[in-house]
This record gives structure tokens, sequence and C-alpha cells, in this order.
């Protein structure tokens, strides 16, 4: 069975009704630990959310008429094999959870890709490979991997012309890989496939700019001059709000500075020749993460701070302060 992270997945008790008499108990993983439970001799419905560090915790519903038990809002620690044992007859089910996350780092700091596993079995398998197609491409490159039962861990970083040469890190109690000292060719789609778990991160290397506050700060686009043909989105934030936008063609320049509740407003200066874009009077509000996009297509990234500063009068000497 597979599933997408943050869903919901029902493991089915294969009954349409329990009788008076069924015993139903739902275990997990390898030590079969007891997270529901079903008498309906004594009429007792129980989901045991707090077992295992908590990783079911509000996420357990139990179907009193027929036991199957649902997982709400799923990630990669919730994948694995399932028993359902139903009076004197055990079934097993394993679930397949499938995800995709986006994750930002500074240029030149290290960036740790987690596997979601806080202990590796003694059967565990873990690949990490690398993709530099942001459309989720089929071409891959093995670039780590773990295999538990031949106590193999090892990395591949002379692949791809050495580009990950000393910059990988495995982690061989969960399978996490680390990456250090990251540059822009390093972005793309990481992908992690164990028994149980497909998982791609989208990397995204950012440069970083700090501006203090009420100042002015532009982003680069990079190029000199426009073509007659580029198209260019700038956006900013976690759900990737559309804040300016360029289309050459049909000399089209736009910022959209109401959304988001208006924090942009008045704000946006968009350079009609390089496509470069400008905060003016900067706000707390408006650090985080920019996005510049030609043709569609996710090019550069910008991790936006905003520092202020406090005025202290010590022994009648002012002290400027910054944060």
């Amino acid at each position: 069975m597979r599933v997408w992270a943050e869903q919901s997945v029902t493991l089915s008790s294969g009954v349409s009704e329990l009788k008076n008499d069924d015993q139903i108990q739902w275990k997990f993983g390898y030590g079969d630990t007891l997270i529901a439970e079903i008498n309906k001799q004594t009429n007792r419905f129980s989901v045991f959310d707090d077992v295992l560090g908590g990783r079911f915790r509000n996420r357990l519903k139990l179907d009193n008429k027929t036991g199957s038990l649902t997982i709400t809002d799923t990630t990669v620690e919730h994948a694995g094999v399932y028993k359902l044992q139903t009076n004197n007859e055990i079934n097993t089910v394993k679930q397949m959870v499938r995800a995709f996350k986006e994750v930002s780092v500074t240029k030149g700091n290290s960036v740790t890709l987690s596997s979601g596993v806080t202990d590796m079995m003694d059967d565990d398998q873990i690949q990490w490979k690398f993709g530099e197609d942001w459309w989720f491409s089929s071409e891959y490159t093995l670039i780590a991997e773990v295999n538990i039962t031949q106590i193999k861990f090892s990395v591949f970083d002379k692949v791809l012309f050495g580009r990950f040469s000393d910059r990988l890190k495995l982690d061989i109690k969960t399978g996490s890989l680390t990456i250090t000292n990251t540059t822009v060719e390093y972005k793309g789609d990481y992908k992690l496939q164990t028994n149980y778990i497909d998982f791609t991160f989208r990397l995204i290397v950012c440069d970083e700019i700090s501006v203090m506050e009420g100042d002015s700060v532009t982003m680069n686009s990079d190029p000199t001059k426009l073509n007659k043909y580029d198209q260019i989105e700038w956006r900013f934030g976690d759900e990737d709000t559309l804040i300016a936008e360029i289309t050459k063609q049909t000399n089209r320049f736009s910022v959209f500075d109401d959304v988001l509740d208006g924090r942009f407003r008045d704000r946006l200066k968009l350079d009609n020749k390089t496509g470069s874009l400008t905060i003016t009077d900067t706000r707390a509000e408006h650090a985080g993460v920019y996005e510049l996009r030609f043709d569609y297509v996710r090019k550069r990234s910008f991790i936006l701070t905003v520092g202020t500063a406090e005025l202290i009068l010590v022994d009648g000497s002012a002290d400027m302060k910054l944060y």
C-alpha cells in the first residue's frame, strides 16, 4: 500500500462488521508494538498513540464497526509493517509512504536530509540518489547507500565528475545524509528510497542577503539585459506567492504588492532592463526566501534577513546595538 505524506490511509481489517466475541490487535514494526486494540466482549476500543516516542500521537482512528485503522497526517516514520491479529489469525500489511519536501540552505552552509528513521533495523536498506532536473526526472545518480545486512555504508562522491567530492556524510545510525559546504551546483532533487519510503527532497541553495530595517535591498537577476522572449517571475515565501513578473514579448512589467495582506504595498520596484527586484523600506515581515524563475524554471534563490538597531545610552554616550 502506498500513500503520500500528510495524507490519511486506512488499513482494512477485512471484515464488514465485528462479531460479539471478536478481538482485534493492530501492531507496528519489527518489535510488534501494540498501537490499537478492540475487545468486543468487553466493549473496549483503545489506541496507544504515545508508544514509539509518540510518532502516532493524535493520528490513530479505529472504526468501531469494522476494526479498520486509519492513520492521519502520515509522515515517513509511519512507513513500515503493520500486523493485524484477529482472534487467532494474523495478517500483514506493508505500507509505503511517498513524500515530497522543499529544503532551503544558505550557500556555504551544511544541510541534513533526514531519513525519518530513528534507528535502523537488521534488514534495512537505504539509497540516496540525485537528479538535477527540477521536474522529477527519472535520471537519478546513486550517491549514497546503506545495507545493514551487509554492514555496508557507502558514499559515491566521485560520481558526476566529483561534484560531491568530500561533501557527503552518512549517519550510520539513521541513514540521514548531510551535504557540507553547499554551492548552487548541489541544488536539485534528492531521492530517498528505503524498504517502505519513497521521499524526494528538493534542495534549494540560496544566496544570503542582509539589510537593516528601513533600508532598501536589491536582488539581482544575473543578466545585464533581458532578451525579447524572456519570462521572469519573482516569488516569495513557503506558498511561492507571485510578487512580480516580466513578459518581454508583450512588454509587460507587473508588481503584485497587494498580496499577503499588502506587506509589499508601494515597496516593490522592477528593473525593466535586467529584471532585478528592489524592496524599499524593508521590515521584518519581508524576511524570508525569494525565488527568481526564468521561463518558469527556478534560476536563483535568496534568503533575506532584516536586522534592527537599538540606540542605548551608556554613561551619556551613544552605543548602537544591532540585531
